[in-house]
């Protein structure tokens, strides 16, 4: 990422746009190929050439990636793997429900709920099941091992699917929706229905409350490390430092790339202490948390900037909009 520099510049003439045709529910690399999760339905894999697949018949709700495989989660009731070859397959189905959310592990297994239900599928064996108190609001396992987090209303419960152990229950009042471990799996972290954070420090179960948010934050990603904890929810990108054990308690954020347009998406770069920040008027730029350098990455256009990902190598970024724009930059 040595483009950054303290004088604003551009790297928009990298720009390849994509007109994808439906609005992007979100976006993960498999390999060096983009694949967009588009709502009628579709994935587009945008390589060298663009394949769309039919994954669904219906509105993708869903999204989960593992660099291999792209699993969706539609309200046709079908959990579908996309990979490369432009080949899906559908790993569960049951008609009439939704899917609505999804998750994989590094070992190929992947989550999915439906309703009040978590259900885990190894690689091999049976699938495993666990009802919740309510609806649940997300999915993610743990950066090692199977552990899964499962968001729900009152809190969310961790839950080893393999063990015989009771779940471990994080209390804190509200609906918590979007649930994300902190990669060295010290922390869990929330999004809540209202304009806040909640997060658990997992050695004592200590709380963490991150709020001032004027919107509800729907886009979070730890940086390399997990040094910072990058939002949206604000006009500019909220920086929670998660450097000391205690986590960010009794420490402010850090501000980035501020404007008077509210931030959708954001995604951290995968080696680099780089942010990409989509706004919600299409523009997207790439920051540098030590000093705030900034490069226009998408000029303003369109409507929100609904997904971003870099490819695992740093050196390639896709980004989607809510009205059915992507492109991608290769750096």
């Amino acid at each position: 990422m040595a483009a950054l520099s303290s004088t604003p510049s551009s790297i928009t003439s990298k720009l390849r746009p994509l007109d994808l045709g439906s609005g992007v529910v979100g976006v993960r690399f498999l390999g060096a190929t983009a694949a967009f999760a588009l709502g009628e339905g579709d994935v587009v894999l945008a390589g060298n050439e663009e394949t769309r697949v039919g994954a669904h018949k219906g509105a993708i709700l869903s999204l989960a990636g593992d660099g291999k495989r792209l699993v969706t989660g539609g309200d046709d009731g079908r959990v579908v793997a996309t990979r490369l070859d432009g080949s899906s397959e559908a790993l569960f189905e049951q008609k009439g429900r939704w899917i609505d959310h999804v998750a994989v592990a590094m070992d190929g297994a992947f989550a999915f709920s439906v309703g009040k239900s978590a259900h885990f599928q190894p690689v091999k064996g049976e699938r495993k099941s666990l009802e919740l108190p309510s609806t649940v609001g997300g999915l993610a396992f743990a950066p090692k091992g199977t552990r899964l987090a499962i968001a729900h209303y009152g809190g969310a419960t961790l839950w080893f699917p393999n063990a015989q152990a009771k779940p471990e229950v994080l209390e804190w009042k509200g609906s918590h929706r979007g649930i994300l471990w902190h990669p060295e799996a010290r922390f869990i972290v929330t999004t809540m229905q209202e304009a806040a954070l909640h997060g658990w420090r997992l050695p004592d179960g200590a709380h963490m409350r991150m709020s001032g948010y004027p919107s509800r934050v729907r886009s979070m990603e730890f940086t390399p490390g997990g040094r910072y904890l990058a939002t949206s929810g604000s006009t500019e990108v909220i920086l929670w430092p998660f450097m000391a054990k205690e986590g960010p308690m009794g420490k402010q954020p850090t501000m980035l790339a501020p404007r008077d347009v509210r931030v959708s998406a954001v995604a951290a770069h995968p080696k680099d202490e780089v942010i990409a920040c989509g706004y919600e008027d299409g523009m997207v730029l790439l920051a540098r948390i030590s000093d705030g350098a900034e490069i226009l990455a998408r000029a303003p256009a369109g409507g929100p900037v609904s997904a971003l990902a870099w490819r695992a190598d740093g050196g390639a970024l896709a980004i989607g909009t809510e009205d059915g724009a992507g492109g991608l930059i290769v750096l």
